[in-house]
């Protein structure tokens, strides 16, 4: 009922048209280059952005391609191989000619709101694609997908409220990165440690695999973690969509940590706050001696360094996996408990904006995106013409 009465104000009473995109925008080519030409010609900080399939692209200067494949229009560019998707840019560029991307010389048609409308559903042009071996879609596919036409005064309005959501978005998205780039500025210097400054001992006379099993009567999503639900870099982990019903699993106690063994460069790590169960893909290291900090030895294991160990010693090819002997030979600085704890403090207060699931920017965006896609397909919803 709110979203029927607020679109009836917006609209005023008036009647959304629906037309063929073709009909009401311009389709532009683009130029003939190769992924290879591109990595070739692209220079940091050249003015012309080239768009080639999902997140290829290149910055070249214009005289590096012909000027008539240059678009100095607000376009909406087609991604059609591949990765089936629509962005939106407004500064010079051009496009690998499989692609094609349109513009508006129609005084009635503003082409960011067609934009937020084809995004609303790229799935159906995904759907299309998926038909072909190599997921694609061709001109005709676009040209003749009806869109609404609402005045343009409507299409404006719409516009300004998405723009005013994603760069909100973006605004706390580069916030994040800039948390990230600097909780791991500072893990790198406070795990860094002279020559003689400290103890250094193999993490197996420190720690040990989990020895122990648990039931499965005793395992529920919360406390069952498998490799798929633990999260990708160092974001912890998430609730489990598989528990096992019959058997033993792998015991983990709070203050142990969990590393996925499957794809170490994934840099899946958690650090436990419960009892539970985890299975062969995912490493449980209990800590055994009085001299370490859990939470310490979790963030020398959460560095890239151990990372990168991992994957020096890791065995396989196409899905490589931990080296579960050389991992217990990881070296571990062991500087005093005062300074484990002070050096957790720190590091604890960057964690909680950075990789929580429950507070801090992460949340603060997944907020901000499901509000702007409740808004967004709440602005976009505009009754079909009757044939």
């Amino acid at each position: 009922m709110i979203q029927s009465n607020f679109m009836e104000k917006l609209l005023d009473g008036v009647e959304v048209e629906w037309k063929p995109l073709g009909k009401v925008l311009v389709r532009t080519k683009g130029t003939k280059i190769t992924a290879g030409q591109m990595k070739e010609i692209h220079k940091d900080n050249a003015p012309l952005k080239i768009f080639a399939g999902g997140k290829t692209i290149a910055f070249v200067n214009f005289e590096d391609i012909p000027e008539k494949d240059v678009n100095r229009e607000p376009s909406i560019i087609v991604k059609s191989r591949g990765v089936i998707e629509f962005e939106y840019y407004d500064k010079p560029f051009s496009h690998k000619n499989e692609m094609w991307s349109y513009h508006s010389k129609n005084e009635n048609i503003n082409i960011k709101f067609v934009y937020y409308f084809l995004k609303i559903n790229e799935e159906y042009f995904q759907n299309i694609g998926s038909r072909m071996q190599m997921p694609q879609i061709s001109t005709p596919d676009t040209d003749k997908f009806l869109i609404p036409i609402p005045p343009l005064k409507v299409q404006e309005e719409i516009v300004r409220i998405l723009d005013t959501f994603t760069e909100l978005t973006a605004e706390l998205t580069a916030e994040l990165t800039a948390r990230k780039k600097q909780y791991t500025y500072y893990r790198d210097k406070l795990l860094s440690f002279k020559e003689g400054e400290v103890e250094w001992k193999e993490l197996g006379a420190i720690a040990e695999y989990s020895k122990t099993r648990i039931g499965s009567a005793n395992l529920d999503e919360s406390n069952y973690v498998g490799v798929d639900n633990l999260l990708q870099d160092r974001a912890g982990k998430s609730t489990s969509n598989y528990v096992p019903t019959e058997g033993n699993s792998t015991k983990f106690l709070p203050n142990d940590i969990l590393i996925g063994n499957i794809r170490p460069y994934l840099k899946k790590i958690w650090h436990s706050n419960c009892i539970g169960g985890t299975n062969g893909d995912v490493l449980v290291i209990h800590p055994i001696s009085e001299k370490i900090n859990s939470k310490f030895l979790f963030q020398v294991l959460a560095d890239d360094r151990f990372f990168d160990y991992n994957m020096q010693h890791s065995k396989g090819a196409k899905m490589p996996r931990g080296n579960k002997d050389k991992i217990m030979k990881y070296p571990i600085p062991i500087p005093s408990l005062a300074e484990q704890e002070r050096i957790v403090s720190i590091l604890d207060k960057f964690d909680a904006l950075t990789s929580s699931i429950t507070e801090g920017l992460p949340r603060e965006i997944e907020l901000r995106q499901k509000q702007y896609e409740y808004y967004r397909n709440m602005l976009l919803s505009f009754p079909k013409q009757e044939v």
